[in-house]
């Protein structure tokens, strides 16, 4: 059978490609429709369009890849898009006093991008195992795809204010991916948006990032200057208001009405914290070796903060204590 076949015939049902995911671990499953997204897809062109225009994207240069404004430039003969999420909430409580660097809950375990990516592509090669004709590209968020857009879609949850997807179940603690695929399938509703007048993140923000609602400008983000910021110092506007992060931030999320009642334990173990990584203090991470740091930091997604970006932020961090 020819791939541009399989849109003209059922092979297999969105109910079975949901149980196979269940099945292999994934916390959350759903299903959009390329076509059928038409008029909400040009909604969030716009908008990304606008965010980019505007510079919020700072010196991270990939999120103008047009393949974000065209899901059909990453996979042609596209038809659906399968999204799954991942719940890595570790009920660890970040140290209080402030001698201790904060890393965000998302670095504290195993890599995400490997975990997640692992189980994706058995489901992709279960899904090709189908049908010859059939394809299947999946990503984790390091390809040109709108995942959080492609998860309200698929009815995973909604894109809060704070631009994070919460989950009535997991809250916002989620890791997304997708499948794209050339079969057509029964298309899940998409999330409504519920995070009514609740404003509460955009208040917790010491930096001001997150403005107006719905949009966070990268150049104000703690999370972007620890992790994507490459100078040799940070801002004297982030400096002054980091409260000891120093791998990301939690800010937002911490405060959310939906994670504080929702929020529960991953079943996943690769998603505890290494024993180093939740009370770490700002002089260790201040001083730490290249060495040490290669040691601390196996599998993990906080190696693309390097050594001596590690360093540069827990100086900054220590400058306020």
């Amino acid at each position: 059978m020819a791939p541009e076949l399989a849109k003209e015939k059922t092979i297999i049902s969105s109910s079975q490609i949901k149980e196979k995911a269940l099945e292999l671990g994934f916390h959350k499953v759903g299903i959009a429709n390329v076509e059928d997204s038409r008029e909400k897809l040009s909604e969030a062109i716009a908008a990304l369009g606008d965010w980019l225009g505007k510079g919020y994207q700072a010196d991270m240069n990939w999120m103008a890849n047009p393949k974000r404004q065209n899901i059909r430039q990453a996979m042609p003969e596209v038809h659906s898009v399968i999204c799954v999420a991942l719940n890595y909430y570790s009920p660890h409580k970040h140290p209080e006093g402030k001698e201790y660097a904060k890393i965000s809950r998302y670095g504290w375990g195993r890599d995400y991008h490997r975990v997640m990516q692992k189980k994706l592509k058995v489901l992709s090669d279960w899904l090709r195992a189908q049908d010859p004709g059939i394809q299947a590209r999946y990503y984790v968020d390091t390809g040109p795809i709108q995942d959080k857009v492609w998860a309200q879609l698929a009815g995973i949850g909604w894109i809060a204010k704070n631009s994070n997807v919460i989950t009535r179940e997991y809250g916002s603690w989620v890791f997304l991916g997708e499948i794209l695929t050339n079969i057509p399938l029964s298309p899940d509703r998409p999330h409504s948006q519920h995070c009514g007048t609740c404003t509460r993140c955009i208040e917790a923000c010491p930096t001001g990032a997150i403005a107006p609602a719905f949009v966070v400008n990268a150049n104000r983000c703690i999370a972007y200057h620890t992790i994507e910021n490459r100078s040799e110092e940070l801002p004297e506007s982030i400096q002054t208001n980091m409260q000891g992060w120093v791998a990301g931030c939690d800010i937002c999320q911490d405060v959310c009405p939906w994670n504080e009642r929702f929020a529960k334990e991953t079943d996943i173990a690769d998603f505890q914290p290494y024993p180093e990584n939740v009370a770490p203090t700002l002089q260790e991470l201040a001083e730490i070796s290249d060495e040490d740091w290669n040691r601390r930091f196996p599998a993990s997604a906080l190696r693309r903060i390097k050594p001596e970006m590690l360093r540069r932020n827990a100086r900054a961090s220590l400058i306020r204590v």
